[in-house]
């Protein structure tokens, strides 16, 4: 766990953005603008994803209508794409870490608001789907509400007002770089939790940058600590994946001495663009050898560079033979830590073994046990 320190600037109030921040939006935007550009005979791009996020809506038609040559107007690109937009907002799942953050502070007496470049009415839409969402926070500052969007620093500043606190004790927490200049303008303290891979470098100006809301540490500011770590782990909504062994990147037994069941990607991608990267563990079924422990990475992989998102999990277990092919079956149920590059290749491996053996030995207490028995893993109860 993170100690203080003392140079750290300490707080008494939080503003949390949305989009990127608390819901998985980038999904759905997504989504929205893969059926928009169809009609115009384009195809999405995702290395021009870093043009939107964080964006005020008309920032963003700005944007799509240069970046894709559209022969319509950013108007006429609000006009259709917003209810597009809209009929999604129930499908909007909040990101991992959101709701227990959210719990968090509510329970310590945190005050903290929510202040976003979307319109008012578009946030209360979306958090009216997140069951204790609205009540929770102090404030809710929307893009209409103020003459600037961010990377002004209008809506920091609006929501520190409102609550009726000085802007230098509010600890802002945001996945953009827009969003990232604004709160460092407005004079607050800033956690950067990029929503878009590989973009740490676009928040170098925030004091911190995490992985996910999973590595959030707020006693590091003066807040109140988690208390829900146990052994190393972090307990989680259960998730499942399934699908047959396939023959991966060929480097888990050949390279590392770590061999690894690997899913095909095009099964899971859903699954995937939910959760964040980092280091899992849970419990594994191989259709005619049983049910094991496991270890988990999910991401890119960075010591590797790998270009896609990728599951690889590592069955607890030593196996006299290749199973390629047999149904897996995966019920991740805890967290151990975020991604992470290493200088060499014998670091790696040395962590490596390290979240094997905490998974192992965490596997046996009674948060995580019960789940052996899941009717996912044993069809037949």
């Amino acid at each position: 766990m993170s100690t203080l320190n003392p140079l750290t600037r300490m707080v008494s109030h939080v503003i949390l953005d949305l989009d990127g921040t608390l819901l998985n939006t980038d999904g759905i935007v997504i989504q929205v603008l893969k059926v928009f550009l169809a009609r115009y005979g384009k195809q999405w791009d995702s290395k021009k994803a870093h043009r939107i996020v964080g964006k005020t809506p008309a920032e963003v038609a700005g944007a799509v209508v240069e970046d894709y040559e559209l022969p319509c107007t950013m108007e006429e690109f609000m006009s259709t794409a917003t209810p597009m937009f809209s009929d999604q907002f129930c499908n909007i799942k909040a990101l991992p870490g959101a709701n227990r953050l959210i719990k968090h502070l509510t329970s310590k007496g945190v005050p903290f608001g929510l202040a976003s470049n979307s319109p008012r009415p578009n946030i209360e839409a979306k958090i009216s789907y997140h069951h204790g969402w609205k009540e929770s926070f102090c404030t809710i500052v929307g893009g209409n509400e103020v003459e600037h969007g961010k990377p002004a620093p209008d809506v920091f500043l609006e929501a520190a007002r409102r609550m009726q606190v000085d802007p230098l004790n509010c600890l802002v927490i945001e996945d953009s770089l827009p969003g990232v200049v604004a709160a460092k303008a407005a004079g607050m303290v800033v956690v950067a939790a990029p929503s878009l891979p590989k973009q740490d470098g676009l928040c170098k100006s925030a004091d911190e940058v995490i992985n996910s809301l999973l590595d959030l540490h707020p006693e590091k500011w003066g807040l109140p600590s988690f208390d829900d770590w146990v052994e190393g782990t972090l307990a989680i909504e259960p998730w499942y994946i399934g699908g047959p062994v396939v023959k991966g990147f060929g480097r888990g037994s050949k390279v590392l001495g770590i061999p690894t069941a690997n899913l095909p990607t095009e099964n899971i991608s859903g699954l995937l663009s939910e959760h964040t990267s980092g280091v899992y563990f849970g419990w594994a079924r191989l259709s005619t050898r049983g049910i094991f422990k496991m270890v988990m990475s999910i991401g890119w992989n960075p010591y590797f560079n790998n270009t896609e998102k990728t599951v690889e999990p590592w069955l607890l277990h030593e196996f006299d033979e290749d199973f390629y092919g047999e149904e897996l079956r995966l019920l991740v149920v805890g967290y151990i830590r975020p991604e992470a590059n290493f200088p060499t290749l014998e670091s790696l491996i040395q962590r490596i073994h390290e979240d094997g053996r905490i998974a192992e030995k965490a596997l046996d207490l009674p948060t995580y046990a019960g789940y052996w028995d899941d009717p996912y893993l044993n069809p037949c109860n």
